[in-house]
């Protein structure tokens, strides 16, 4: 693949200083003033207003990458923040605007491809929830989400006269000496409870500006306001409890039969929270890769196995300097994706520290960034920005679609076996957590004023109503009750959580299918991801040849091919 580069710009000047209002304000004023006398003249006002965002959103892009790989940086942290808090601000009534002049115009019935239907609808959601007044608050509570980043991405324990970051520190909950697990997992909650009155606070604050905005808005509350906002067409809130319900029927009790299982191969009388990621015959954590690097490389060869061009994304990306994988002090949680639509090439944030689950990861997000090229090419950069529901259907299927060549990471047969098979596990594993983390999101929006104490009072009533009991947390109570604080979602994406668990249920459809046909799976795959946001979620889906479905019988169908998968790897 050749290095891509960006396109000439035809409408934003190559000179323009994007930080500074003084020169984005004209282009802004020229597309809300433009006589739009034809078709014609619509189109090249849209491929203008595409550049526009494609340009912004990538420059706003590369200030959150350089923020979160290095949060000890407060010239980072600012200059992320002028953006969110003084330009960001004044370009809303602009993008309002900019909605209403091209949702209206007498000439959008020309614009006959599906893709500008499914365009216009967000556009409509969009104007539907805009409010002037609320133009400051939003500003103020995206500064808000940002502080739990900074608390949580400079925290690090010292173990064992050893400073390690809580990645790395959690890593070692996989070692096979127990007394060093309960060490390790006890240090971890001490420094996680040393923040847990600040992000108690910065949560309720971020609660009474959310309820605020929908309240502005003149929606009931906060959920309903974040549906629209997130463009929630193809399905509703009932549907949301249908997932919960199918979860809590199907996928629950086997996963707490994992856990028995586990108990009884580990032989412990009880099965505490530093039992649950060891391997539990007493083997050594699987090692897929030393160090960052390797990482890269070995991803690449599996991608390429899977699909040349896979491959070739992945190896594009390393050319350029677009994957930022190993832990290190400073670095904000987590990893993600960033999609960057001026030049068609994300980039990859990780905290790799060498386990099974980093390299995972790597598969995860390599799936987003394959779904960021098949749309590069797409002729408005709306039709590149999918909903979650079919972003995390290209990388959860990625993991599964990549995991025949996993040998590449393990050369042991029998660390290859209980690779694929603790990811078959966890991959049902995860989804009573994405349940759990979305009711409880319903909960605390439908009762915006609830106290501090009400909301781990429901926290734990709806643990009990997803959890086996199996796992014995006597003696650890305020560390179960802070582990919804370790979902950064919950803080910073509200709402955008669900979205894994439906696509998890469509990756094992896809995974199935690969079963019976592989090369007809991954054509339907890349053709299902092609179309960016130009179908519903639903034809998407039919495109990769499965099902949109929460049903209780669909997702009991699955959970039977996975247990003949596991079957199969035993």
């Amino acid at each position: 693949m050749k290095t891509p580069t960006k396109p000439p710009r035809t409408f934003i000047p190559e000179s323009a200083n994007l930080d500074q209002w003084e020169s984005l304000e004209p282009l802004l004023i020229d597309l809300r003033d433009r006589a739009l006398k034809d078709l014609s003249a619509l189109k090249k006002w849209i491929a203008d207003l595409s550049e526009f965002e494609s340009v912004m959103e990538e420059h706003v892009a590369w200030k959150y990458i350089k923020m979160t790989i290095d949060t000890a940086d407060e010239a980072l942290t600012k200059d992320y923040q002028h953006f969110i808090s003084e330009i960001q601000p004044k370009l809303a009534p602009f993008s309002d605007a900019l909605n209403k002049k091209l949702v209206q115009n007498e000439f959008t019935d020309g614009l006959q491809d599906d893709g500008y239907k499914i365009y216009l609808n967000k556009l409509g959601l969009e104007i539907k929830i805009f409010r002037e007044k609320n133009i400051e608050l939003l500003s103020s509570l995206r500064q808000k989400s940002q502080e739990y980043g900074a608390a949580t991405g400079g925290l690090s324990v010292e173990f064992r006269g050893e400073a390690l970051t809580m990645p790395a520190a959690g890593a070692k909950l996989q070692e096979t000496d127990r007394a060093l697990r309960k060490e390790v997992f006890e240090t971890m909650h001490n420094k996680r409870a040393e923040i847990k009155e600040k992000l108690d606070a910065i949560f309720n604050d971020l609660i009474k500006g959310r309820n605020e905005v929908a309240l502005n808005a003149e929606y009931k509350n906060f959920r309903d306001y974040a549906f629209d906002m997130l463009g929630r067409v193809d399905y509703e809130v009932q549907d949301c409890f249908n997932f919960h319900d199918s979860i809590a029927s199907e996928i629950s009790p086997l996963v707490g039969q994992f856990q028995k299982n586990r108990k009884e191969a580990m032989g412990v009388d009880v099965l505490k929270p530093y039992d649950t990621s060891v391997d539990p015959s007493g083997k050594d954590p699987l090692r897929p890769f030393y160090d960052a690097e390797d990482l890269v490389n070995k991803s690449i060869e599996v991608f390429k196995r899977v699909d040349p061009f896979f491959g070739d994304c992945l190896s594009t990306m390393n050319t350029m300097g677009h994957l930022d994988l190993a832990s290190k002090p400073g670095k904000a949680p987590g990893g993600y994706n960033y999609p960057l639509y001026e030049i068609g090439v994300p980039f990859i944030f990780m905290n790799a520290v060498g386990t099974q689950r980093d390299m995972v990861t790597m598969m995860h997000e390599g799936g987003h960034a394959v779904h960021s090229f098949l749309t590069r090419d797409l002729p408005v950069t709306a039709f590149k920005s999918c909903p979650s529901e079919v972003a995390e259907l290209a990388s959860m299927a990625m993991e599964l679609l990549s995991m025949d060549h996993w040998d590449v990471f393990y050369d042991n047969q029998e660390e290859l076996k209980r690779a694929k098979k603790d990811h078959l596990q966890d991959l049902l594993s995860v989804l009573p957590w994405i349940a759990i983390i979305d009711k409880f999101q319903h909960w605390i929006y439908e009762n915006p004023s609830h106290s501090t104490d009400d909301r781990y009072k429901e926290w734990n009533a709806i643990l009990e109503k997803y959890n086996s009991g199996v796992v014995n947390w006597t003696g650890y109570e305020d560390a179960r009750d802070l582990n919804w604080q370790k979902q950064l979602h919950l803080f910073e994406v509200p709402f955008y959580y669900i979205e894994y668990g439906m696509a998890q249920l469509g990756a094992i459809a896809v995974y199935r299918n690969y079963r019976k046909d592989p090369k007809k799976a991954v054509e339907q795959y890349k053709a299902a991801l092609e179309l960016g946001y130009t179908k519903s979620i639903p034809e998407i889906y039919e495109t990769a040849g499965i099902k949109f479905d929460f049903s209780r019988e669909y997702v009991r169908d699955l959970t039977n091919f996975i247990q003949e998968e596991l079957a199969s790897v035993n």
